[in-house]
């Protein structure tokens, strides 16, 4: 996490989606043998990076619950009372919504399940698809440890779309 967030450039107040297969993690298959336990402790390490850098984190839940988003209210207030983002109703269980997504929605201060959000950055643990929470465009960012356990890690940063052509300037630091 700490390593996506240096290389992404999050800012405070950033939003990073995280999709956990504890599955793979433990070197299963993904949605065959969820771990609560294992979901803690990949939680309690993410967080700890997240809050040092004054980030969120929004825990993506599995099929079973359309990919949802479990995230702290206070992370989407303003989008959520202007009516940019749109709250469902549910509570992640680790045969419902994975064991990392029941995690960070019992660790929330106000936990809210979203639809959809669209992240800063983001990481997948275990092939779980994190693509659309993501902000458009997205771009792949290689870290130095690209496991977890047994499970694959891939992680990808957003940037602003280049628009304009061939006689457009682009502000290189934003890329």
């Amino acid at each position: 996490m700490r390593e996506l967030l240096s290389l992404a450039r999050a800012e405070q107040g950033n939003i990073v989606v995280v999709g956990c297969s504890t599955s793979e993690v433990c070197g299963g298959t993904i949605g065959k043998n969820s771990s609560p336990e294992t979901a803690e402790e990949i939680w309690s390490g993410l967080k700890k990076a997240a809050d040092e850098r004054g980030v969120w984190i929004a825990a993506q839940c599995c099929e079973h619950l359309n990919r949802a988003v479990i995230v702290d209210r206070d992370a989407v207030k303003m989008q959520l009372d202007c009516g940019v983002l749109t709250e469902v109703n549910v509570v992640p269980q680790p045969k419902a919504g994975g064991s990392f997504a029941t995690a960070a929605y019992a660790h929330a201060a106000h936990p809210v399940a979203l639809e959809h959000i669209k992240a800063d950055c983001g990481l997948d643990i275990g092939g779980t698809l994190i693509g659309m929470h993501l902000k458009e465009v997205a771009v792949p960012v290689r870290l130095e440890n690209n496991t977890i356990g047994a499970a694959h890690l891939l992680a990808a940063r957003v940037r602003p779309k280049f628009i304009g052509g061939e006689r457009a300037h682009y502000d290189m630091t934003k890329a």
